[in-house]
Formats: C-alpha cells, structure tokens, sequence
C-alpha cells in the first residue's frame, strides 16, 4: 500500500506537511526523530490523516495535488 499523509506540528499548530510512504510508522518516526530536513524544525508531528491507494501512480498525483494551492484549501478545509 501507499501512503499519502497529513502531519501537523505539536507546537506550531500552522505547519502542516504532506508525504508519500509505503511504511508509515517508520516514516512518523523519521519525522519526530529528526532524520527529514523538510520537518525537523517544527517536530514533533502528529498525524492528520491519511489515505491508502494501491496504486502508486494515483498516490503520487494526489500528493502533488495536495501540495498544490488548490489542494492546500481542499485539506484546510477537509482535515
């Protein structure tokens, strides 16, 4: 499965992050350990939500589309 997920940061509750990972707990624990350039200024992070594809193609355009303006207003407004 893939995973495209939303974090947000614990203690600067405006940052919010987008990804693509097949192992989402691992990849929880990278953010909050530091180990991601993009997110280790504002950690810890908490997870949002997230949706499963099968598809690897359909993942990749939705996180593309989520880090969009438009798709940063569709998650505003959803999670």
């Amino acid at each position: 499965m893939y995973y495209v997920y939303f974090i947000q940061s614990i203690n600067h509750s405006k940052r919010h992050y987008v990804g693509l990972t097949t192992d989402l707990k691992r990849r929880m624990t990278d953010h909050n350990s530091g180990l991601s350039i993009h997110t280790n200024k504002f950690r810890p992070w908490k997870i949002i939500s997230y949706i499963a594809f099968v598809d690897r193609s359909k993942a990749e355009k939705f996180e593309i589309y989520l880090k969009t303006a438009s798709g940063k207003a569709f998650a505003r407004k959803r999670f």
